[in-house]
């Protein structure tokens, strides 16, 4: 399975990378902008996105939805700001920030079980 974690924060991606593996992902791209994150997304489709939703001046939440348009796919919204994701209802799992291991994987758990950005 391949996942793509769209976060500026390299600790914390190290940490979500982790976690994945853990869970079985074998292949893990990374993103820190919108425009790599798209690219990324167009040359591997993503069985798993894991995304902050702010990144920098732009919508990690807008640039989730662009990638996963007529696809579907998990998304984990790992963020200081979970209220952003629940205001607008993308019916995506989110992960509040700061977050242990644990709670991540059940994050992802109940991502790849409802799989609702497609």
């Amino acid at each position: 399975m391949h996942a793509l974690i769209i976060e500026q924060d390299s600790w914390i991606t190290l940490m979500i990378e982790d976690v994945l593996r853990d869970l079985g992902f074998s292949s893990v791209a990374f993103a820190v902008s919108p425009e790599a994150a798209i690219a990324s997304a167009g040359q591997h489709r993503p069985d798993l996105i894991t995304a902050e939703v702010r990144l920098g001046a732009a919508s990690g939440i807008e640039v989730v939805r662009e990638i996963c348009a007529g696809k579907e796919v998990a998304v984990l919204f790992v963020t200081a700001t979970p209220w952003e994701v629940r205001k607008v209802d993308t019916g995506a799992v989110v992960v509040p920030k700061p977050f242990c291991s644990a709670t991540l994987k059940d994050g992802v758990d109940r991502a790849t079980a409802t799989m609702t950005m497609g």
